[in-house]
């Protein structure tokens, strides 16, 4: 398919994180973009100011009527979240336009580009942030679709320098497992961060989420390079080349650390040498390894080690990935998109290691009936890791409850005394009567909802206390 043969292109589901940043290409690069979606956002209003048109309402008679009337010329772009009723789908089904699924555009687009593609089950959004990052801040054209707002850029996208030679420009995409999308991608270097047990509603068993990891990493092309995260088993019989990293082996690997300020400080070893005094803003030591990856994927494309160090240096991070909302002397608050028990004991064992004589009280909010169920141990064992648990009810996202599915399967089973069930609405009731110290909020539901009243009221406890 040649992209060029389009003169507009809709969306189907405009204000997803990941759409919202093909959108946005196609609207820089000439193309006349238009869209719906469900509910109005920052994002939606992001691209509005852009001048992209999108509407909230399932009604025909509001898609731009040349679009409509010229069906050769409009590529439709659709996200898996819209429902099959949808009366502008169908229609435009009916029509005969050319609809293509997110995943199947992005592949389109990188297969112009040199692309670095970062795949996981968790890690892909700060590992191809940092990556972009430091290709950026170095000097690299280099355009990336992201799956978080980096702090850096306040956005999901980095679009490249204006070039006619597209294959000269690097692309950084996160490659997303979720209903086998990443499927679409045939990457110059692949990254796989983490393949754990995860979306098992989607894919019934961790053998088949690994299979369509294994299918991912066979399509790096011929001379590309695999980075993969030491111990994951997938890509064995690879002919490329294949080398792994980790926080204390593997070919990229990390020594001399130390915390200062409240910032991690290490040195890389890499097959050539050693980075000394790498120092990373965004703490965690999932973090550092996710550096590591950066590093890797940076050096391989020709920016010098010094060049990295100070990119790295400058990386502020993702936002709701380790995002400080409260620094003061008497209150920490951090928020963390963490809904994995993986994801839930690397930040809580990274806060522990930065404040190691602080009170932390989590508030976690399960996502999704089925990884509650399928994980309720794990959940209950990584959570244990903080003095106090706030567990809020399950935020079901696409799913209907399911018969004895709750928090308090979670709950029963956390090995500390001082854990409670809370609803949403009475989260800050009960932190405005508490002692609080370090507050973490945990999860990838609507808990961010929760971030700015719960600033407020640090704020305020902070005020009565001075």
């Amino acid at each position: 398919m040649n992209l060029s043969t389009y003169r507009f292109v809709y969306f189907l589901g405009a204000g997803g994180i990941g759409m919202s940043a093909i959108a946005r290409w196609f609207n820089v690069n000439g193309f006349e973009v238009a869209g719906y979606d469900k509910t109005e956002t920052k994002l939606t209003q992001a691209l509005e100011n852009e001048g992209i048109n999108i509407h909230f309402e399932d009604d025909i008679q509001k898609i731009p009527p040349h679009f409509l009337e010229n069906p050769s010329q409009t590529l439709v772009v659709l996200t898996p979240a819209i429902p099959k009723n949808h009366t502008e789908w169908n229609h435009l089904i009916a029509q005969g336009f050319t609809i293509l699924k997110r995943s199947e555009v992005l592949g389109l687009l990188t297969s112009r580009m040199f692309t670095i593609g970062v795949a996981g089950t968790h890690g892909k959004t700060t590992t191809s942030s940092m990556i972009a990052h430091v290709l950026k801040a170095s000097g690299k054209n280099v355009t990336a679709f992201l799956g978080g707002i980096t702090q850096n850029y306040q956005s999901n996208f980095l679009l490249n320098d204006q070039t006619d030679k597209l294959e000269e420009v690097i692309c950084v995409v996160e490659a997303d497992e979720f209903d086998r999308s990443f499927l679409t991608l045939f990457p110059d270097i692949a990254v796989v961060t983490s393949t754990d047990a995860d979306h098992l509603d989607i894919y019934g068993q961790h053998s088949q989420l690994l299979e369509s990891f294994e299918m991912y990493v066979s399509q790096i092309k011929p001379n590309g390079v695999f980075f993969k995260r030491q111990g994951i088993n997938i890509g064995q019989s690879l002919s490329i080349k294949t080398l792994d990293y980790a926080f204390e082996s593997g070919d990229y690997h990390t020594q001399n650390f130390r915390i200062e300020n409240a910032t991690f400080v290490f040195d890389i070893v890499y097959p050539k040498g050693i980075l000394k005094d790498v120092v990373l803003q965004m703490p965690g030591f999932h973090n550092a390894e996710n550096a590591l990856a950066a590093f890797a994927c940076a050096l391989a494309v020709g920016v010098l080690p010094q060049d990295i160090k100070t990119a790295l240096g400058s990386y502020k991070g993702v936002k709701r990935r380790f995002e400080y909302h409260l620094k003061s002397d008497k209150y920490t608050q951090i928020d963390d998109y963490a809904h994995h028990p993986t994801e839930i004991s690397a930040f809580l064992t990274s806060v522990r290691a930065l404040y190691p004589n602080r009170h932390i009280t989590a508030i976690f909010q399960p996502h999704l009936f089925t990884r509650t169920r399928d994980f309720q141990e794990g959940f209950s064992e990584s959570l244990s890791l903080a003095d106090r648990l706030i567990l809020m009810d399950i935020y079901p996202a696409r799913e209907l409850p399911i018969e004895g599915i709750s928090s308090e399967i979670i709950l029963k089973d956390v090995n500390i005394s001082d854990k409670t069930i809370c609803p949403a609405p009475d989260v800050l009731a009960l932190l405005a009567g508490l002692d609080l110290d370090i507050v973490c909020t945990i999860g990838a539901g609507d808990i961010d909802q929760l971030v700015g009243p719960i600033t407020e009221l640090l704020v305020q406890k902070n005020i009565v206390l001075l």
